[in-house]
């Protein structure tokens, strides 16, 4: 980690949408790491401090929906504070699209939903960026999501699929909103097929479950190994 960057401060909005391999990277970098489970009641924290990096996490709710879970104006609030601030932030699924909210833009259901292991290309500026050098321009990546977001003004987008075009969002130097999931363990995958079976069912003939689990142990791999990269150069940001 970058000697400015002391802690690591992580919201988590249901029980089985963890860290997953940020959490295993953090713990080799004994890196000093909260997580915030909104889902329990923790206080989210009004803002961070400037040596701090912040991750929120993904899960099912929309980003719009703080009549039903309060907590998610807590959490704009603190998006938009340290996106003010200059703060590292990174964002993933749900986290993502509450960094666009917080920064301005709209946020809304997609046409269809991408739920599975999907093909996803760098811009021209992804190309470039500093947290994506190296990857190839085409990678194969897990999504679990129907909503989308609109580039905040000032955003560059760096990453789209065939479905949706906003899937990589840098937000100043160092605020990135990933549509996508480079966190997930294989036993993640699992267990969220599990835990939305009803999603699912209503997906029936669009959405094959059975496939995802088949192809997810060839995938893993190569996921996590853009994991690594992508998550150790945030870390250093």
């Amino acid at each position: 980690m970058q000697d400015g960057i002391t802690r690591v401060v992580i919201v988590q909005q249901v029980p089985h949408e963890g860290p997953g391999v940020i959490a295993r990277m953090l713990r080799r970098l004994s890196a000093d790491t909260e997580v915030v489970r909104a889902y329990r009641g923790d206080r989210i924290p009004r803002s961070v401090g400037p040596s701090v990096a912040l991750v929120i996490l993904g899960g099912p709710m929309g980003a719009y929906e703080e009549g039903k879970y309060p907590f998610l104006t807590e959490e704009l609030r603190l998006i938009e504070s340290a996106l003010k601030a200059g703060t590292p932030v990174l964002g993933i699924c749900l986290g993502a699209q509450l960094m666009a909210r917080a920064a301005g833009a709209r946020v809304y259901r997609g046409g269809a939903k991408e739920i599975g292991w999907y093909p996803l290309h760098l811009t021209e500026e992804g190309r470039r960026d500093s947290l994506l050098l190296g990857l190839p321009s085409e990678l194969r990546v897990f999504q679990w999501h129907g909503d989308t977001f609109d580039v905040p003004r000032g955003g560059v987008n760096l990453a789209s699929s065939e479905l949706f075009p906003h899937q990589l969002v840098r937000l100043g130097r160092r605020a990135y909103a990933l549509q996508f999931h480079l966190e997930v363990t294989e036993e993640m995958v699992y267990e969220w097929l599990d835990v939305n079976v009803e999603e699912l069912r209503g997906l029936e003939g669009v959405i094959y479950p059975d496939a995802i689990r088949a192809e997810t142990p060839g995938s893993i791999p190569v996921l996590h190994r853009y994991g690594k990269a992508v998550f150790s150069r945030f870390f250093r940001l």
